[in-house]
């Protein structure tokens, strides 16, 4: 409406807004409106991109190899490419292929001028063998380069996928490789049946060294079990012969105590009976009489009626008649039970 539009790009694209001639905004990402008479937008896509190149060089020894690979590339200063490229707005769509394909064939050939150098001061074979060093030639090549800072972009990776001679020259190093090949296999071959042999050979000899040192081994354990053997009977025989020292040794221990606790055994009842014996030697001769009355202090009448029980038991042929009137058995008998009692 009266030439006023709305635009709006993703992340991955770097818009430059120009009005009159002049940088009105820029940046990822914009949205806004814009008045299309005065206005020029020129749109910058942002992601990486993979090229792939192939090209072919001569070596030192004169022989062509074809180099193949890839390279992974972004831009990192869309101005800077916008200012060498057409990246308008109205004709991106159609230009834009066409400006990526320029940057993809600067691109090829930048690596094409880094790797002329490597692969020339090699040969063939070297080269085969050298895709390594090749690809960092390339890329430090790409990396190094002018045009690419010029043109605002940043080499991600760099690789050499295949470094292949021509066919006849590849059908050649086969033959010459399978030949190479089968004489390395008929070699080995001889070489494994000569040592097939030597192994056998050795094989054998160190079956019979083996036998050999088995049976000497087997010697020397059965001489060293005997002499075990005689060492344990010796052992055991000292050993026995320790026991019954030992043996000997407690018994007569034993029998000296025995002899001593008999001997204080005696002593002690000689002791006692010496003493029981000089106790009593003074109240040998004297009557049972006097020996009462002479320990009459604790004695009571009831003492006394007992004694007189007693002499009346040992002239029993003198009595004719004997009346004891059951009171005084009475009192007499619950004397002994109070006793018997106290006791307890």
């Amino acid at each position: 409406m009266f030439g006023i539009k709305f635009t709006q790009f993703d992340s991955m694209t770097y818009v430059i807004h120009f009005k009159n001639g002049q940088i009105k905004q820029e940046g990822r990402g914009l949205s806004f409106f814009y008045y299309a008479p005065k206005s020029s937008i020129t749109v910058v896509p942002m992601g990486s991109r993979d090229i792939q190149f192939i090209f072919s060089e001569s070596t030192k020894d004169f022989q062509t190899v074809t180099i193949q690979g890839q390279i992974t590339y972004q831009v990192v200063n869309p101005k800077q490419l916008a200012e060498m490229f057409d990246f308008n707005l109205k004709t991106v769509s159609k230009s834009a292929q066409d400006n990526f394909g320029k940057i993809n064939q600067r691109l090829n050939n930048e690596a094409q001028t880094a790797a002329s150098a490597c692969v020339q001061s090699l040969t063939l074979k070297e080269a085969m063998r050298s895709a390594d060093l090749i690809c960092s030639k390339i890329d430090n090549g790409l990396k190094e380069s002018s045009l690419i800072k010029l043109l605002g972009l940043e080499i991600l990776s760099m690789n050499v996928l295949a470094v292949k001679p021509t066919p006849e020259m590849a059908k050649a190093l086969e033959t010459e490789t399978r030949e190479a090949l089968q004489k390395e296999a008929d070699q080995a071959i001889y070489e494994r049946r000569n040592f097939a042999v030597e192994q056998e050979r050795m094989i054998s000899e160190s079956e019979l060294n083996t036998e050999i040192a088995v049976q000497e081994k087997k010697k020397q354990i059965q001489e060293k079990q005997s002499e075990i053997k005689i060492k344990e009977e010796e052992n055991n025989r000292v050993l026995r012969e320790m026991r019954i020292a030992a043996d000997i040794s407690i018994e007569e221990q034993r029998m000296t105590i025995i002899d001593m606790k008999v001997d204080n055994d005696k002593k002690e009842a000689d002791a006692k009976g010496y003493l029981i014996e000089r106790t009593i030697q003074p109240y040998k001769d004297i009557d049972w009489r006097t020996l009462m009355a002479m320990n009459s202090k604790g004695m009571d009448a009831k003492d006394n009626i007992a004694f007189a029980f007693r002499q009346l038991a040992e002239n029993t042929s003198k009595i004719e008649n004997l009346h004891i009137s059951p009171e005084l058995l009475t009192s007499l008998l619950d004397t002994t039970k109070e006793n018997k009692k106290a006791q307890r």
